[in-house]
């Protein structure tokens, strides 16, 4: 090690005099420095290569006098957690139901978008929604059931606007209280989706009569467009505004689709319409004439002959009967539900939360007028106490929205992608890119995703990502209640052990009342059944 001195002289010395106090300390430091001893003194074997490095580098010896170099010691966080066990993520807090358990820090992770949402830390987010993303039998269902399930004891209702395979159904029968709205097979309940719907508490006349207008020709417009399966006109819209205007009137703002289908039939058959209103009233009234008179008939067309409970845990309207007529027909079936619901529960002064969940989400995204509804309706979820779950497959559902490179797929995608709240189950191999893409995941991420078993989901709250296992804190009563897949339990017996054929028994099956003939004659004959005795 280098050794310093420093040497102070008074300022009042001589210049002689300050040389002598140099010399002196000179002297000091030079009789306090160690004499100079060799290799051979300090015991140290001779360098094999003659330099200032030594053995050290050359043989691997004891000794080396350069600086090593060693990289720093480099594991995956997993790893690291098995070094430092203490250090883990503090997770959501414990604000909220329990929904499973946080493999990377091993403890109970607990949700509630509205919590999520007020929390003013960077662990808060902008919105309340969520997207559900992965594949069959990954668990999706199971998972949404126990979220909402478990926050009905925090107050929030669960509202199912179009239940397509039923599962929804013995939930709600089994919660006190909750009740289901059984559309098709025969039950003659109705919806009217063109509703006015209770008056939210805190709007002026003015207000509400312009957002019940609003509603009503946004679904009018998504029914048709559906059904066309295009954009409508300028002239057809007028017409529709037009019937619609008229049917409110002749009804005293009791409108349904009947009376806006006879309206527009009287439009089609006027010869001195302006505007030609009369030829932009012919194809809507044929789309409607299939809720009239066709396979949709005694569903959608009259006033409603049922009423939603604001005060049940959970509603769910029941259309699986409805699925079963096409895909066209369960798009139409959605909008409609999903319009009377809407019309019931947007009201933002009525202080209730609820939940939303769209099963089959794709189908209310399938024309420009239906994503345009859909996209406001997000938006303006947080404002209503709204939080809405859609689920997807996958990314590929969304390739049903319109052509490639359409506006609508787009729209599609980017509402898909705006969702803030994410759950990815696991998914196919072919999801990775789309992933990637589309909703813009970690590599590592969308590795993970194909790995996770069944109930394990990656979490996507704000800006912080967890691992989570649902099913790890689920009861014996909720497995049974939300399991999906019955019709492809595993069989009752085990048939993993080896069976040893007994040939008496194969005998008993196909008996030979003759002997047979060992010959070369009969194995020359050919074989024409037993022969009559």
């Amino acid at each position: 090690m280098a050794r310093r001195s420093y040497t102070f002289t008074p300022g009042n010395l001589s210049r002689a005099e300050k040389a002598e106090v140099r010399r002196e300390a000179a002297r000091f430091v030079h009789d306090d420095t160690p004499a100079r001893t060799s290799r051979r003194d300090r015991s140290l074997p001779e360098p094999a290569v003659a330099g200032p490095f030594g053995p050290g580098i050359i043989q691997g010896g004891y000794w080396n006098l350069a600086k090593p170099s060693l990289p720093p010691h480099q594991a995956t966080s997993q790893h690291i957690a098995g070094i430092y066990p203490f250090v883990a993520d503090s997770g959501l807090g414990h604000r909220g139901p329990v929904i499973g358990v946080d493999l990377n820090a091993d403890a109970l992770w607990h949700f509630s978008p509205w919590e999520s949402y007020i929390d003013a830390s960077e662990r808060g987010t902008f919105s309340t929604n969520i997207l559900v993303l992965g594949a069959y039998r990954s668990g999706k269902s199971g998972t949404i059931k126990t979220l909402t399930t478990r926050s009905i004891a925090f107050g929030h209702q669960v509202v199912v606007p179009s239940d397509p395979k039923g599962e929804w159904v013995s939930v709600a029968e089994a919660i006190p209280g909750g009740k289901v709205i059984r559309l098709g097979g025969g039950t003659g309940a109705r919806l009217n989706p063109l509703d006015r719907g209770p008056r939210r508490t805190d709007s002026t006349d003015e207000q509400h009569e312009q957002m019940v207008k609003q509603r009503r020709i946004g679904t009018l417009i998504a029914i048709i467009e559906m059904t066309l399966g295009g954009r409508l006109t300028a002239v057809e819209h007028a017409a529709i505004l037009d019937a619609l205007d008229r049917c409110i009137a002749r009804t005293h703002d009791r409108p349904t689709l009947r009376g806006v289908y006879e309206e527009l039939g009287r439009i089609a058959g006027e010869t001195d319409a302006a505007f030609r209103a009369a030829e932009g009233a012919v194809q809507p009234r044929f789309v409607l004439r299939r809720f009239v008179e066709g396979d949709l008939s005694g569903l959608f067309e009259d006033e409603s002959t049922v009423t939603f409970d604001q005060d049940a845990p959970i509603v769910v309207t029941d259309t699986s009967e409805l699925f079963a007529r096409g895909d066209l027909a369960a798009q139409l079936t959605q909008v409609c539900s999903t319009a009377w619901i809407q019309a019931v529960i947007a009201d933002r002064a009525a202080k209730r939360t609820r939940y939303v969940v769209r099963e089959e989400g794709w189908r209310d995204m399938t024309s420009l007028a239906s994503l345009q509804m859909f996209q406001q309706w997000l938006k303006l979820s947080r404002h209503y106490g709204i939080s809405n779950i859609v689920i997807l497959h996958k990314m590929g559902d969304l390739d049903a929205v319109g052509d490639a490179d359409s506006l609508e797929r787009s729209l599609a995608y980017s509402i898909v992608g705006d969702i803030e709240n994410k759950f990815v189950f696991r998914v196919n191999q072919q999801e990775q890119t789309a992933l990637r893409q589309r909703l813009n995941l970690p590599a590592p991420h969308v590795e993970m995703a194909r790995q996770l078993r069944k109930g394990e989901f990656i979490a996507y709250v704000g800006q912080y990502s967890y691992l989570v296992d649902c099913f790890a804190t689920s009861t014996p009563w909720e497995f049974e209640l939300f399991k999906t897949d019955d019709a492809v339990a595993p069989a009752d017996q085990d048939d993993a052990q080896l069976r040893v054929i007994d040939t008496g028994e194969l005998d008993s099956y196909w008996p030979d009342t003759l002997a047979p003939d060992t010959s070369l004659e009969g194995w020359l004959t050919p074989n024409t059944g037993p022969k009559e005795q």
